[in-house]
Formats: C-alpha cells, structure tokens, sequence
C-alpha cells in the first residue's frame, strides 16, 4: 500500500488536472480539496474520484477552466452558478461569499447551481468554523436523473444520498463537524465495496425486490440504497431535497450537455451565520469546549471504547497523516498512475 505525503498527493493531482485542461487555480484547489478528504481518513471523497472527473472533462460534463459568478444577489443571500466548473471551485466561492455577507447581515444564505461534485461536505463545514461561523449544507437533485434510494415503506427508487452537513466552532476543541449521505452508506463506499470483492454492513442496501442484502453486486443489478434512520432519515432525506434542489431552483439551470446525470439538477444550499450572534465568542467557545468534554467523559457502553463527537475521527486522522502520510489503496494508486499515464504526464 503506497504512502504519500500531503504535498506528494497534492502535486500528483494537480499535474493530472492540468493535463487533463484544468487551468492552475482550479487544479489545485480540487486538489486541496481531495485531499484534505484523504487527510481527514475520509477516503471515499478523496483521490479516488480523480479518473471521473477526468472522464467527466472529456465527456464535457465539466469546464475546466470556467470561473464560477453570482446571477442573483441581496445583502445576504446569493445564487452563484458554477458555470460547470469543478464543484470544488463552485462551493469554495459560495462559501466565501456567504462568510462575507454574514460579517456584515449576521447570517447569509447561497445556492450553488451548475457545478460538478463539490466533494466531502465536512470540508466547509470546517473552513466556516475557523472562522467563527455555523454552516448548514443541503445538497439535493441527484436523484432527477439517476435514482438510487427507495423512500420509507417502498421499494421504487426515487431518491439519490442527498449529503448534508452541520459545522459548529470551538475553542480548544476541535469543532462539531457533522457530514453525511441521509442513506445508510454512500455510494462511494459501495463501489468501494464492489470493487473489492466485499460486502455491506446489513441495513444498508437492498436488491431489485427491496429484500434486505449485503451484496454490492446486486445493489448494481437494481437494488438501491436505504435512507438512514428508517422513517426519520427519510424525511431528512426529503428535507435535503426540498433545501437543495427546489430552493435554489436547479432545474432551471439545467444544460443538456452538461454536468451529467448526476450533477445536472443539483443544487447545493448553503447557510452561513455568527456564531457568536446572541452571546459572545469567547462564551460561545467555552460552552462548546464544554459540552465537547462532557460527552468523551461518558463511559463507554459494552462494545465501545469511548464516547465520541461528530468531527473527532477526522481530526485524529489529519493530527496522524500529517505526520506519517497518507496510506493509499494499491487499486487507488494504480488508477492514479494508469491516468497519469494516458496524459503524458508522471507521478511519484
């Protein structure tokens, strides 16, 4: 299994960008972005969707070098389209611009059209945090071309994962980070799965019949994803839909030949505001400290080590790969060479 440092892998993916018709700013903040996912051990999120956007350039889903631009704006809300550039790009500037509304309104919020994958949604989450913000994610319109998740109670597919994620910041803590598929698992670490010959955990796909399975190779010959949380993931589910995709009003920005069919209706809203809004910052910053604290004093259950709070996992992983590398999966850097490869280009 290779090991590469943070600045290796970044070098690699930006050498593959620009090969691939990405100008220099774009390419590395993909780059940035992919990686800081590997960083955070969130490894389905990270290089591995390399080769895909490279297909998805050639195919001319993705503008490479396009910048991203506002359509519509009040002193604190924005629509920004993407104008089909990399979804890391479209959602970088979206949030900047929703930060720098909420400085001023106190809370701000930005719909993101006409983008590609904007990548692991935690990574936002974390950039408004390090600036004293709350963020809220919704991205939704996935499933207008490509259902993947049968709703609560049925078994025709009509949903997608429809990813959300919730940042709070801290003092001394690291800040609450939450970010997840509203399904049982992604569908990245199903491919994953496929791909390596493994199963599911139970309680996360089902087959073409909607009988309960682990088996990844019948999740690709018509099963389908299931909404986390039974009846209550799903409404969450709904809700990221409704947040997402109708309320930025995706479906009007829709170009046949563009963003495929995963991306083409997306729609991705962002709500950015003050932490410190109603108490000061450094109270604001006391009680999540505290609060963080309380809940890792918490004994153990049976079958655990320790209590937990949504972000730890992937501020250890970042405090362990920053220093000892980043361990890449032997089919993951393959790919990465195979596709260097083909672009004339070499990675180390």
């Amino acid at each position: 299994m290779p090991n590469k440092t943070a600045s290796e892998l970044h070098d690699a993916v930006v050498s593959i960008l620009t090969a691939a018709g990405a100008d220099g700013p774009n390419a590395a903040r993909v780059a940035d972005g992919l990686v800081s996912a590997n960083l955070s051990g969130v490894d389905p999120h990270g290089v591995f969707h390399l080769p895909g956007y490279v297909v998805d350039i050639k195919k001319g889903f993705i503008v490479p070098d396009a910048r991203p631009a506002i359509l519509s704006e009040t002193p604190a809300t924005a629509l920004v389209t993407g104008n089909w550039t990399f979804g890391f790009v479209a959602a970088k500037f979206a949030l900047d611009t929703a930060i720098n509304k909420a400085r001023e309104a106190g809370i701000a919020i930005v719909g993101i059209v006409q983008c590609g994958h904007i990548g692991r949604l935690g990574e936002y989450a974390e950039m408004a945090a390090a600036e004293g913000m709350v963020s809220y994610t919704w991205a939704g319109g996935y499933s207008e071309e490509q259902q993947t998740t049968v709703p609560y109670g049925g078994r025709g597919k009509v949903l997608h994962t429809n990813p959300m994620s919730i940042g709070f910041p801290a003092g001394e803590e690291p800040p609450l980070m939450m970010d997840f598929a509203t399904t049982g698992m992604s569908g990245s670490k199903v491919v994953i799965a496929k791909d390596r010959g493994e199963q599911v955990p139970p309680g996360n796909i089902v087959d073409r019949d909607g009988a309960p399975t682990t088996n990844p190779e019948e999740f690709f010959d018509g099963g389908a994803h299931l909404p986390f949380g039974a009846h209550k993931g799903y409404a969450i589910m709904l809700a990221v839909e409704y947040l997402g995709r109708i309320l930025t009003g995706s479906d009007d920005h829709v170009e046949a030949h563009r963003g495929g069919m995963y991306n083409r209706h997306q729609g991705i809203t962002m709500v950015v505001h003050k932490a410190d809004l109603f108490s000061p910052m450094e109270r604001v910053a006391e009680r999540s400290d505290e609060m963080a604290r309380r809940l890792r004093a918490i004994p153990p259950a049976t079958g655990f080590d320790e209590v937990l709070v949504p972000g730890d996992l992937e501020a250890r992983a970042r405090a362990v790969r920053q220093c000892d590398g980043i361990p890449l999966p032997d089919d993951t850097w393959d790919s990465l060479t195979k596709l260097a490869d083909s672009l004339g280009v070499s990675i180390e």
